[in-house]
């Protein structure tokens, strides 16, 4: 209201329900009042909750100082107590994180002094110790230094050395050969039988680098061992290595250990032999730049070989879709009865469910001397590590060692993937004879030429040894690389005869031949005793045959032989995956249930890859 004798005019806004006089003041209605009244009791409110939440934050720090106080005070009097040494302490943590379990008694990390300060001192025990608590560390593999990684992206290489072979399928037959010249690529193989390696192809035998002077170490080491043995599905070895364990047999972290085996054990499933694939490949082109220069061979490499960017991404691919290694004697081994008869039995291969075994082979291993500076390996060496390696030469002429070929590449992959190879298998490699094998000049026309001829057998011996104590199966690919079913039989005796006298006396016996050009003594009916081929390699100690064919897989079990399929994953079976989905293509993809070509086929190659 305005006072009297005043004049004033009122503004009623609909809207806002507010009253405003002439002067433009605030004049207060009812409706306001609530208004006021209600931001008042929200304001209140949200002033509770804030300090509610100040309060529980207080709480909380506190709570969680005491259980860190009290942590780093368990961690220490262990110490003290057992008298663990930094380096022991690291490998029980390691060794459980191997497996995804805590680790044996240790909760904190000891790589530092107690009494530090900053991050690798009491700050440091505090935040481990707490993360042991309330989460786990990231999973991976104990190195030999006694770290940790993880599992890294496929890294690919087209800039250093490749490896070749000659072998090649011929495009339009069903079961076709692994295509290339007379002269094909070869590379060493044999076996000694039964196919199986040991030393440190074995899982067990690799170092958790634990510290062996003190109990806790070995106990680390010990559960290292097992989880290695297990990761590679050798579930048996790895109880039977706790079990006999003369120190910790009895021990708590054995026996659980052992009980976990055994329940993921119970659940495994049984494989069908019938239906595992067979892939091959020849040296793997390391350098791109080298191997496709627009040279003579350039067509030949660009169709039969595969390039160490192609050769990750199929390993990569082929693990994520389960694919587990397996050695060609697991599909079937001899047995000799009560009356001395010996015949083929089916093998009984065990894995967890949605796992798929297969079998590799590399074709030529033998590094031939038209590959000489287009991008391969030079030959196989023993490194220092004891493992199978590989030999390059540089631009600058210097030579070095390293993963520059299938068999150390292969040999890292498992590393870092020990599921990839089922108890410790690995590929089948295959020799000619007319060169040598592995790179080493040993075929008899070299006596002569090669004043390091000795040493070059000596040294190809040596290699081959240690390709086989790291489970590697040797096969023969021929001596000449021959058709070795349609050269006449004088030939086809003394090409098998040859092989034998200068390259299994090297490698030791074999019973594993992988025809050249997948050329087979027979058709795929049975092997018979009216087969004088069959008969005459049979003697020769041979019972495991293999040529190549596209389908997903081929195999026959004879009573007394195994026959398989192999399928060329190479740049010609790649290219025709993807032209068959091309505009007016046949729209028939053979390599689907392993990877698409597209995802994996080297844009460094010239396309179109053609049959020539």
């Amino acid at each position: 209201m305005c006072g009297e004798g005043t004049f004033c005019v009122i503004l009623k806004l609909s809207q806002t329900d507010k009253t405003y006089s002439q002067t433009g003041e605030i004049k207060m209605g009812e409706t306001n009042y609530n208004d006021i009244l209600r931001r008042r009791q929200e304001r209140r409110q949200q002033e509770r909750k804030r300090r509610r939440r100040r309060v529980l934050l207080l709480y909380s720090g506190i709570l969680i100082l005491i259980l860190a106080a009290a942590v780093a005070g368990y961690g220490v009097m262990k110490n003290r107590r057992q008298g663990e040494s930094p380096e022991s302490s690291k490998a029980e943590v390691i060794s459980a994180e191997s497996r995804g379990e805590d680790s044996p008694g240790a909760s904190l990390e000891a790589n530092a002094p107690s009494g530090e300060d900053g991050e690798s001192g009491w700050a440091g025990k505090l935040f481990q110790g707490i993360k042991k608590l309330f989460g786990r560390g990231e999973k991976g593999l104990a190195l030999h230094d006694g770290s940790i990684v993880t599992p890294e992206a496929e890294k690919d290489s087209n800039t250093n050395p490749d490896g070749a072979g000659k072998d090649v399928q011929n495009p339009d037959s069903g079961q076709a050969g692994d295509s290339g010249s007379e002269t094909g690529t070869g590379g060493p193989e044999g076996t000694d039988g039964s196919g199986a390696g040991n030393g440190i192809s074995n899982p067990s035998s690799v170092s958790s680098g634990a510290d062996l002077t003190t109990p806790e170490g070995r106990l680390a080491d010990l559960l290292f061992r097992a989880d290695r043995l297990a990761a590679g599905y050798d579930y048996d070895g790895a109880i039977e290595l706790l079990k006999t364990d003369a120190e910790f047999s009895g021990s708590a972290e054995a026996a659980a250990a052992i009980t976990e085996y055994e329940g993921v054990k119970s659940t495994l499933v049984e494989q069908n032999v019938n239906e595992i694939t067979h892939v091959f490949f020849h040296t793997l082109v390391m350098d791109t730049a080298k191997a496709f220069d627009g040279d003579r061979e350039e067509k030949g490499y660009n169709q039969v070989m595969t390039t160490k960017s192609e050769f990750d991404k199929i390993l990569n691919e082929m693990y994520n879709r389960g694919f587990v290694l397996v050695r060609l004697h697991d599909i079937a081994h001899e047995e000799t009865d009560e009356n001395g008869n010996t015949r083929m039995v089916k093998g009984k291969i065990m894995l967890p469910e949605g796992k798929k075994a297969f079998v590799m082979s590399q074709d030529d291993v033998c590094y031939y001397p038209y590959m000489e500076d287009d991008g391969f390996a030079r030959r196989i060496v023993i490194g220092e590590d004891g493992k199978p390696t590989c030999e390059m030469v540089q631009e600058d002429g210097s030579v070095a060692t390293g993963s520059y070929d299938l068999v150390p590449i292969l040999e890292d992959f498992i590393q870092e993937h020990p599921d990839f190879s089922y108890q410790g298998a690995r590929a089948v490699l295959a020799f000619t004879g007319y060169e040598g094998i592995l790179g080493y000049r040993t075929a008899a026309s070299y006596q002569e030429s090669n004043p390091n001829y000795e040493a070059d057998r000596q040294a190809a011996a040596a290699v081959a040894q240690c390709l086989k104590d790291n489970g590697w199966e040797l096969a023969s690919h021929s001596w000449g690389h021959r058709y070795l079913g349609q050269i006449e039989y004088e030939s086809f005796k003394t090409d098998t005869d040859k092989w034998e006298a200068e390259v299994e006396s090297l490698i030791g016996p074999t019973d594993i031949i992988l025809y050249p050009f997948g050329d087979d003594i027979s058709d795929w009916h049975g092997y018979t005793s009216e087969n004088d081929r069959f008969n005459y390699l049979y003697g020769k100690g041979f019972r495991y045959f293999c040529n190549v064919d596209s389908s997903q897989y081929w195999v026959q079990i004879g009573d007394d032989y195994v026959r398989q399929g192999r399928r060329n994953l190479d740049g010609y079976r790649m290219w025709q995956d993807i032209a068959a989905s091309q505009e007016g293509g046949s729209g028939k993809r053979r390599l689907d249930d392993l990877f698409r070509a597209e995802d994996v086929f080297d844009p460094a190659r010239p396309t179109p890859v053609e049959w020539e």
